[in-house]
Order: C-alpha cells, then structure tokens, then sequence
C-alpha cells in the first residue's frame, strides 16, 4: 500500500487543511522520514497547497476547486502542454497567446524531496525565467515523480530525454513571502503554488 493512501485512505481526496496536523510539527528528524513524507513536508514548510489525487478524476475535480477558490472561471491561463489543454478547454479557460494570465498549469519533471521544490524544464515554462511567470501556479504531477535530491531529478531527464534534451532546467522552492529576511531566499520569486499530486504506484 502506497504512503499516501496510508496517510489519506482511499477514496476521497484530501487538501492541506484536513492533515494539517501530520506535517505542521516534525516530532521526529527530518532523515527519518521516507522520500514521500519528507517531499511532503518541506513543500508545506516552503508555502505550497498540496492535493492528493487517487485518480485522474480527482485531478479534474481538485483542479475545479481551485478555480473555484480563485475565482478562475473563465479566465486567462499560461499552458504550454497539450496534453493539458483539454483539462482547460472543460472549464472555459483562454490559453491562446494569454495577454494577462492569471496562472500557470504545468506538469513538471520532478518533485524534489529534500528541497520541497518542484523541477521544470524548456517543455513545462519554455524559456522563462521563474520571475517571468505568473505568480500563481498549479502542477499535476504523479508520485512516481518524487526524487530524493536534485542531481536525482537532473539524472531522471537525462533518461528520459536521449535526444531531445530540453533547456531551461530550474527549481521553483518558495511558495510564500518570507515573513522576515531571509538570505536564502535572496534573488528567488515566491509563488503561490498548488500541486495536483496523483498516485501511480
């Protein structure tokens, strides 16, 4: 049985907010935690809404909720992905050349556990830089995408790309503003980030 049906059970979907508790304090050391759960955690403690999906269904309907959320209906969308467009074409969305764009919806290459960051490629955003895109993303991504660290996730598309290596490789890790200063941030965009995590193992 996989960790995320362990921790959600099967058959309803959860959102941040019903298992706030799991994650919000870490009673035990990070390097004690599996690759599923460590993700999990630092993608929360870095700002990001995350949303585990059984099956494409709720994929379609979590995505739905966000619109909903948002207030998104009918709105401009950043999509450079096909296999994307129909999930926009069902709730009205305008992709063709967006003038004002009010986010993202991208897959991504990998999930990267250590970091709690996502990593994008040229076939996900192009050539744009993070702080060129909208500051409100939304990723499908599935489970089996989850890499330890990042020279894992860079590892994953050399494999997968033999030939058509894509460019433009770039980690997105601040979901949140910093409440104070923080250096570690410095040069980085937070964006609001929502990720449509579906199982496939």
């Amino acid at each position: 049985m996989s960790f995320f049906k362990k921790i959600f059970g099967s058959g309803n979907a959860s959102s941040d907010e019903e298992n706030e508790s799991e994650y919000s304090s870490n009673p035990i050391s990070e390097s004690h935690l599996s690759i599923d759960e460590q993700f999990i955690f630092n993608f929360k403690k870095n700002g990001g809404k995350f949303l585990y999906c059984e099956n494409k269904q709720e994929v379609e309907e979590q995505f739905e909720n966000i619109l909903e959320e948002n207030d998104w209906f009918e709105s401009e969308v950043l999509c450079y992905e096909p296999a994307l467009f129909s999930l926009l074409d069902e709730n009205k969305l305008f992709y063709n050349s967006p003038a004002n764009p009010k986010f993202l919806l991208a897959s991504c290459e990998n999930l990267i556990a250590d970091e709690g960051s996502i990593l994008f490629s040229s076939k996900q955003i192009k050539q744009n830089k993070p702080n060129e895109l909208p500051a409100n993303i939304v990723v499908i991504a599935t489970t089996s995408q989850i890499r330890c660290i990042k020279s894992d996730g860079l590892s994953a598309i050399k494999r997968k790309y033999e030939r058509d290596y894509p460019t433009n490789i770039t980690t997105i890790k601040y979901f949140e503003k910093a409440k104070e200063e923080d250096f570690t941030q410095y040069g980085s965009v937070a964006k609001n980030m929502y990720l449509l995590l579906l199982e496939d193992l």
